[in-house]
Order: structure tokens, then sequence, then C-alpha cells
């Protein structure tokens, strides 16, 4: 499972993260760095490039001809090895890059007999290029480490035994015994037994959560609560568990978040495509300007030689390795640390915009509240009993997997106690308002008040009206029963905010999101009940999934960069026409998974205050990391023309280079500081 999840992590390449410099890829996806000396190789032979200069060095101060010559020339082969591979390979693609660079100064270094100086070039070159792959391939550890979470054999129950099968082998169906502390081989339905599970390397939950069978083995995966469903590469604590396979090996959530993790690096922000853009002008313009510095010797009185060494020297100079560099090493390590912490990240644009947010819109139901609402009032209209109503209620609502349904059927049944539950078929979602089934022969239809204001049939009477007004004005959300022509009465529902809804909301604001607002499908006084409990600035009600779209849209154009946040299902059209769609406990969601740009794994709101200081973190780093690289290429480039030397320019460039990539790897090591 290990080898299967990590070549579907391998992330795929794109033209633009070629240009401009190799090192943007990290090295080590481009080109293999490998050798007798296994990944350590390149930094093993600049190490043996350094000694061979030191030596010829030596030599020359009591020496000189063809020994000292010989040392240089094994120093140039060890430090020039994999500068040379890779120059050949981008001339070949058609890319003249920092390596080719690199060399050119270097061979007319040794032309004009500064083997010295020409060995020390490529020695320091080749040090930074190993370390720069060291430091990025620790960011891409991170990423690559999820790939090894699932365990490579499951132990399958045969009848009364047990057999140990590769992971990649287990079929949907299949019963997996998972023992105590062992983790978990797939994405399941937990079908016997009791324990608690450490969901942190999927979700980010810091607390483990409790797990029992489900009542029906057959359960649908999709439709499992969280105390019934688990997911691959979780860790089980002191229970063992029978868990029913329902996703295969290449198709659980943990194989699809290593995928769109590693395709998130390959996926530019705003700042790299800038940086590309500036590359592709700036790097023709220094070799233009190499060019013309060659020719100084025809206007200047000086030697040839002095005037192709300036040029050289300004040729490294102004190699833009650390700029190319600067933001994806920032951008991987980012990804990286959200991925870790229960967040995924799809590329760096939604990375950037998320710490640029002005305003964020919550869908209300299992966003900013639980999700779970109660049965609270029971209003049956005049002359019917409370009991038909509910077993009506319950008919139909047991064929829908709305949490509005789900909590009629389950608070129903129980106030029904044993009482006769008919049959309801031909059932149909009546898209943002209600239901409506054939139960007993009869039409019926359940749906919000406002479906029986104006659709067919006769209207309730007013005593009806007036219960349901009654209970929308004390923030219900209120369900009205119709069978055939007869009205049944209504339904009031409540659904409790989030205990942690209130402080995130305060944490933002904090952090300088100016203007928060919540979107329902509920009536207006529960939407009102429900900000004005959260802090919110404003609510809006009654809303059809196109409306939270034209809301999303006015909000743009009103207040700049807005993002969504939703469950990824009902709210799917609003989260894509967001600056950043956001979509809440994504775990083993399909649609909230390919719909969001950002995906909370767990259902948590807390992970959102740290994505969002995440992402400014992110953008400050890269702001430093610009900084740094853009001043020392304007430091250095009229030092070399004043006559700094060659391989001094060397130690600054590289050490640029190498600065840049750790203050971004500090972004591993990111905490949120405002919980």
């Amino acid at each position: 499972m290990a080898d299967e999840n990590q070549k579907v992590a391998a992330p795929s390449q794109t033209q633009d993260q070629h240009e401009g410099h190799d090192h943007a890829e990290g090295g080590d996806r481009g080109h293999d760095h490998g050798g007798i000396f296994g990944e350590r190789t390149e930094l093993i032979f600049a190490g043996l490039s350094g000694a061979m200069l030191a030596v010829g060095w030596l030599i020359s101060q009591r020496l000189e001809g063809v020994v000292p010559l010989g040392f240089y020339i094994a120093a140039y082969g060890f430090g020039g090895y994999f500068t040379l591979r890779e120059a050949v390979g981008n001339l070949l693609k058609r890319r003249f890059e920092i390596d080719t660079l690199m060399l050119v100064a270097a061979a007319g270094a040794a032309s004009l007999g500064e083997w010295a100086e020409g060995a020390l070039l490529l020695f320091l070159f080749s040090t930074g290029h190993a370390l720069e792959h060291f430091a990025m391939g620790r960011a891409r550890r991170a990423i690559e480490a999820l790939a090894k979470l699932a365990p490579e054999q499951a132990t399958v129950r045969r009848g009364e035994t047990t057999q140990e099968v590769p992971v990649r082998d287990l079929v949907v169906g299949n019963i997996v015994l998972v023992r105590p502390n062992e983790r978990i081989a797939a994405d399941g339905v937990v079908v016997a037994g009791e324990s608690s599970v450490d969901q942190a390397p999927i979700t980010g939950e810091s607390v483990p959560v409790d797990k029992r069978a489900a009542a029906d083995p057959a359960l649908d995966f999709n439709k499992a609560g969280a105390e019934h469903r688990v997911f691959a590469g979780t860790i089980n604590g002191p229970g063992a568990l029978d868990v029913r396979v329902a996703r295969k090996a290449s198709e659980t959530t943990l194989a699809r978040v290593v995928k769109m993790v590693a395709e998130a690096e390959a996926q530019q922000s705003p700042t790299q495509q800038f940086t590309n853009r500036f590359e592709r002008i700036f790097v023709p313009s220094v070799l233009a300007g190499v060019g013309l510095l060659m020719l100084a010797w025809v206007v200047i009185d000086e030697p040839f030689s002095v005037s192709f060494y300036r040029a050289m020297a300004v040729l490294v100079a102004a190699s833009p390795c650390a700029l190319a560099i600067s933001v994806p090493s920032a951008v991987l390590s980012a990804v990286a640390r959200a991925a870790r912490g229960g967040v995924l990240v799809k590329g760096g644009g939604p990375l950037e915009n998320l710490g640029t947010l002005t305003a964020i819109a919550f869908d209300k139901t299992g966003t900013l509240t639980e999700g779970k609402p109660r049965i609270t009032d029971v209003a049956p209209a005049e002359g019917v009993d409370e009991r038909e109503l509910l077993s009506i209620a319950v008919a139909v609502e047991a064929q829908s997997d709305h949490p509005l349904a789900a909590a009629v059927v389950r608070d129903g049944g129980e106030r029904l106690k044993g009482h006769p539950v008919p049959t309801a078929d031909a059932v149909q979602s009546i898209t943002g308002k209600g239901i409506e089934a054939q139960v007993s022969g009869k039409a019926t239809v359940i749906g919000k008040p406002k479906l029986f204001e104006s659709g067919p049939g006769p209207r309730p009477s007013d005593a009806l009206w007036s219960d349901i007004q009654r209970l929308e004005a004390s923030g219900r959300t209120v369900m009205v029963v119709r069978h055939g022509e007869r009205y049944l009465g209504a339904i009031g529902l409540m659904d409790t905010a989030r205990p942690a809804a209130e402080g995130v909301i305060r944490r933002l604001r904090a952090m300088g999101v100016k203007r928060f607002i919540m979107l329902s499908g509920d009536n207006q006084s529960v939407a009102d009940a429900i900000a004005q409990k959260l802090g919110l600035d404003e609510a809006r009600g009654g809303l059809m999934p196109e409306d939270k779209v034209e809301i999303i849209r006015g909000l743009k154009t009103r207040e700049g960069r807005v993002a969504m946040v939703g469950d990824g299902v009902n709210d799917a059209p609003a989260l894509a026409n967001a600056t950043v769609g956001i979509a809440m406990g994504a775990a083993g969601s399909d649609v909230a998974l390919e719909t969001a740009d950002i995906a909370l794994m767990a259902d948590d709101l807390n992970h959102l205050p740290f994505a969002v200081g995440l992402s400014r973190q992110t953008s400050w780093i890269i702001k430093q990391n610009l900084w740094a690289s853009l001043g020392m290429v304007a430091f250095l480039i009229p030092a070399t023309l004043f006559g700094l030397k060659m391989g001094v320019a060397v130690i600054f460039h590289e050490g640029s280079t190498l600065l840049v990539v750790a203050n971004a790897l500090r972004l591993l090591a990111y905490r949120d500081k405002t919980a």
C-alpha cells in the first residue's frame, strides 16, 4: 500500500515549473540525484570536489604545473558531474537555466587559466545545490509520509479463520479484523466491536473518536455516522474492531488526500506566476548584458581576459536561483504542514487567497450548527391526532438523507412508541423546499411553509398558519405535513450552534476578516437567532442553492475576496463561485474533496483559523524570500561590475538560495497562536 500510494503521490509536472530554474522542481523529481552512494551521492561528490580543490591549492603554493592542475581538473569533475547532467537534460529540452550558466562561467574561468576560481565556483554551487535538494526533500518527505500511514498487510476474516493479505488486494465487502493499537487498513464501516480511533493522521483531530458497530451491517459508508465510519491510516485504540471494507486501497480518503496534496504542489500561486514571468524577461536581459560586457575591452583599455572574467562574474551574480526557489519552497512546506494538521489545500492559489479574505459566508446547517436538529414542537391541525401526523412524517422522511429528515425519523419514532408507521413510495425531492411521496395511496408533501403559500393544492387553515408563525418567530425550523388534500399539522425543529463557532468567529475577526454572513435555507427568524448568538454581521434565510450563488457573487463585488464555508454537497455551486471554497468534514466525502479549494478533513471549525493563519504566515515568508533573493541580486550585480571575485559572488549566491529554503522550511513547524 505504501508503494502504491507513493506512486499516486508523485506530483504531476508542468512546463511552467521548469521554466526559469530547475530548482523549482525540488531537484530530485526532475532528475535522479542518486548514484554509488545513494541519495547522498551529490553531497559526497561536492565534498570530494572541495577536497580536490584544497589539495590542488596547497600544492600550488609550492609547486606549479601539471600536479595542482590535475587536482583542479578532478575538482571540476566531481563538482560539475551533476551540474553537467542537469544542464544537458535542460538543453535537450531547449531550456537554458542556472546549471548551464554556471558551467559556462566555470569553463570561462578555465579558459583564462583561472582553474582554482572555476573549481571553487563548481564546488560551492554543487554544495549549495545538494544542500538545497536535501532541505527541499525534507518538505517533500513530510508529504510522502502521508502515503506510508496505511499498513501494507490486512487481516481478513474468511469464515471462522483469518488470513493476512496485501492491502492492495482488499475488495469492497471484505471484513477486516483490526486489533488494538493497529493502523486501520481501509476505509470502511464498523460491523463488530467497540473502540476509540486516533483520526489525527487524516482529520487532524486531537482527541480519539469513539467507534461502535452499526446496527445495519450493510450501512452505506457515505451515510454512516462518525461513530461507525473509519479511515485507512488511522490508529485503533484499546478494542478490536471488525470493519467492512467500503473502498479499494487506491480509492481511500488517504490515497485521495496524498494524490491531491501532491498535485497541489504543481498548482502555481499568483506570486509564483509573477516570478516566472519576471524570470522570462530577466534571464534573457542578463544574457544580453553579459554579452555586451564581454565587449568592454573594445571601448575600455583593458585585456579581453579581464572583460571576459567580469562578464562571467556578473553571469553568476545575476542568476535568479534564490528567486526561482523562494515561492515553491514556501508553498510546498505550507501544503505539507496543512495536510499534517487535517487541512487539504489544493495549490498555491487558494493558499495565498485564504490569507487575504475580507469576508466569509457560512452555510448554517452542519457548519455553524451541529447539523443534528431535534423535534421541539408538534402542532397537529384541528381534528388530527399527533400520532397520525408523526407516523406520516416518519414514513416519508425515512426515505431522505437530509439532517432534518433524520431528526424527524429519530425523535418522531421515539414519540410514536411502537405505533405503526405506513410505507412511503414514489419519493421525490422538491429541491430546497421539501419532499413528496405516496403514502396509503395519497400524495403526501412535507416541506417549508413557503412551499404551501403558492404551490398547488389547498392552503393551510388560519389556525395552522398561526401555529406555524408562532414556531418560526421562536426560531424553530418548521416542516408542514399535507396528506392528500388534508393538512395534518406542523413540526418544529431546532438546531444548536456548534460550541466552537462563536470562538472561531471571534478569532477570525481578530485576524482581520471584516464581514461574516450566514446563508441558510431555513426561515429568516431561525437564521437571525443563530446569527445573533454567534456574533455574525448578517444572516440570510429562506435561500435556494441558486440564491446562495447570487449572494456570493454580490459579496465578491462589494467586499473583494470572499470564502464560502459549507459541506461541499448542496453548497457546491456557492463553493465554486467563491474566491475560496472551504468544505467542512471532508473526510470520506468525494463531493467535498472534489468541489472545494480547501477541505477541512475533520468536522471541526477550529481548523479554519489555523488554515487562515498558516496562509498569512506563508504569504509573509514568501515576501521575505522575494526581498532576500532580489536584494542579493541587486547587491551582487554592481559588486561584480566593480571587481568582486567570482568565488565570493558564488558564496553569496548560494548562501541566499539556502537562506530562502531554510526560511520556507519554518512553515513545517507552524503553530496556530490564536487557539
